[in-house]
Order: structure tokens, then C-alpha cells, then sequence
């Protein structure tokens, strides 16, 4: 099992407030944790890196050998909590540092299985030989004008309150975790990344990229599309396959 994974300030930003990292538990799993910081000049680039490094000495710590889907569901919803408060401890150290949080995105990928805890709008995929699927649902202000059919998908892609998420890490003490799984495939690819790729480059066109572009140069390929197409945002992109 590979992973691959570039993060880039894109065309519009000074500083890159994603974070992101990775690990094996041994060669058949892995460990992938992708955020997104917010809150001033700073404080997103502080959460995010934070929150990833509090998760990176957990899950790395871990193993994950033997265990059912439901500990699995354990260890990544504990490894959130704890960088939750990580985060949350910080942000009252200082005037400026305060309402700082991050999305979150943490999947363990064993086998032929993907799990995944998650809160914010930065999101995981299955890309398969067949097309690609979001596995993760955005915490959004667009998601839920969506859900209840004020907007539609592609008119949310230019919504001018887009980038407005309904749960951050860090932002409170207690953070209300999202879990999903997924049975992978045969060739699937999972991709993570945060709304810096998938707000500048289409699912169609992931899909299209995946089918044409080596796995190992994949993440780089798709962070370049997002910067051809504007790069408005820190952009980051993580394959496991």
C-alpha cells in the first residue's frame, strides 16, 4: 500500500494554512490525516498543524492489526477528540489565537477497507475504474442549502458563502465527529483533500486524471489543475492506493 501526497499555497495565498501527514501500520494499512486551518493571520496555520501533529503521535502509536471496524471507528474518533482539545487549549492562549479551528479528515486504509472520521468540508473520494465517489458529506453552509433543495450542487460550487463551514475542530470543546466506511475495489484509489482541490477542479475531471495519470505523480497532476483553474485557496491532495 502507497501513498502519495503534495500540498501547495496556490496562486492567491501567502501562507498555507493545510497541514497534513501519513504513516504505515505495516504493509497492508496505513494512517492519512488532512486539515485546513481558519482564523486569522496565524491561527489556521497554528490549528492545522496542531491538530495533525496531536493526531500523527496517536495514530502512529497505534495499532490497528486484528481489530474490528468498530475500534477502528475508536481509535480515529479518539485521535479528533484529543487534537480537538489540543487546539482548543491553544486558541486561549492568546488574544490573537482565538476562534482559530481546522477541518479534519482522518482515515485509516486496511486491506480492501477505508474508515473514516471526519468534521468540515475537506473530503475523502473512492475512485474507481467506474467513476469517482465523495464518501464524506461537507459540514457546510452550501451542503445544507443542498440538502434541503435550495441550491443545487453546481450553483453551490460558486455560492458566495461556499467557504462557510457548520463544525471545525478546535472551535468548541466538544467537536461532533462524522464516520463512514467504504469496501474498496480491486485498482480504487482513495484521494483526501481539502476544498482548495475540490472547489477548483470537478469530480469529472479528478475522475478523468485518475484514468490518465500515474499514480505516483497523481496528487501532483490534480494540485496543478486547481492552480490552472485559479488556485484561490491552499490546495492539498493525498492518494492511498
Amino acid at each position: 500500500m502507497r501513498v502519495f501526497s503534495v500540498t501547495d499555497c496556490g496562486m492567491v495565498r501567502k501562507s498555507n494554512q493545510d497541514a497534513y501527514a501519513h504513516g504505515s501500520f505495516d504493509e497492508h494499512s496505513v494512517w492519512a490525516v488532512v486539515c485546513d486551518g481558519m482564523g486569522g493571520a496565524n491561527g489556521g496555520e497554528i490549528a492545522s498543524n496542531t491538530a495533525v501533529e496531536k493526531m500523527r503521535g496517536i495514530l502512529s502509536a497505534s495499532s490497528v492489526g486484528g481489530l474490528s471496524g468498530n475500534s477502528i471507528r475508536n481509535i480515529l474518533s479518539s485521535a479528533i477528540a484529543a487534537a480537538n482539545i489540543a487546539v482548543f487549549d491553544k486558541s486561549r492562549e492568546s488574544e490573537s489565537l482565538s476562534g482559530m479551528g481546522s477541518t479534519v479528515v482522518a482515515a485509516i486504509v486496511r486491506d480492501r477497507s477505508v474508515y473514516i472520521a471526519y468534521a468540515g468540508d475537506s473530503r475523502a473520494y473512492v475512485i474507481g475504474k467506474n467513476g469517482i465517489s465523495q464518501i464524506t458529506v461537507d459540514h457546510s453552509v452550501v451542503q445544507a442549502m443542498i440538502d434541503r433543495g435550495q441550491i443545487t450542487e453546481d450553483e453551490a460550487r460558486s455560492h458566495p458563502r461556499r467557504n462557510l463551514i457548520t463544525r471545525a475542530l478546535g472551535v468548541n470543546e466538544v467537536l461532533d465527529i462524522d464516520y463512514c466506511e467504504c469496501q474498496l475495489e480491486e485498482g480504487d484509489i482513495v484521494l483526501i483533500c481539502t476544498d482548495g482541490l475540490s472547489n477548483f477542479v470537478s469530480d469529472e475531471k479528478l475522475y478523468s486524471l485518475s484514468a490518465e495519470v500515474p499514480a505516483e505523480q497523481l496528487a501532483n497532476v490534480m494540485v496543478d489543475c486547481a492552480n490552472e483553474n485559479g488556485g484561490g485557496d491552499n490546495i492539498t491532495a493525498l492518494i492511498v492506493v
